[in-house]
């Protein structure tokens, strides 16, 4: 039996097609059913065999892959906890902040907190006075044409 003929391979093959949708989708409501149609499998194979081949379920990749996206964007700063929530594709404020707590070790809100702190202790003290200056309208406004 060739390689190519091998259902073994061509099983990996499709498990790979699921992760690199997964990766790709992350934000998307995606469930197990969805993505084993998607490869032409039943749900409970798709599962067993991603967790043969990945040593974890295809929803705990996932939402791994979603916590990771969530601490890059908690990192910015420039939005809530509830944003990051939605944005990366959740649908429960309780469940992501708990799955997020037991992968990282700390609440989302904690996380962004002390994200933001350790931004702000690493710029120096004379860029931090201009960038939280207010701005008044008019000077954001000549600013913006300035750099167009």
């Amino acid at each position: 039996m060739t390689s190519a003929t091998d259902p073994r391979l061509r099983e990996l093959v499709l498990l790979r097609r699921v992760r690199d949708r997964m990766d790709r989708e992350y934000a998307r409501p995606l469930d197990v059913e969805a993505l084993a149609r998607g490869v032409n499998m039943s749900a409970g194979h798709l599962s067993r065999q991603f967790k043969l081949a990945y040593g974890e379920s295809p929803y705990s990749y996932l939402m791994t892959r979603r916590i990771e996206r969530a601490m890059a964007l908690l990192r910015r700063g420039d939005r809530t906890v509830t944003e990051v929530c939605f944005e990366v594709g959740c649908s429960s404020l309780g469940t992501f902040s708990t799955r997020f707590t037991e992968l990282v070790g700390m609440p989302p809100s904690a996380y962004r907190a002390r994200e933001l702190e350790r931004a702000a202790a690493e710029m120096p003290s004379c860029h931090t006075k201009q960038v939280t200056r207010p701005i008044r309208i008019r000077e954001a406004r000549a600013g913006q044409s300035q750099l167009a």
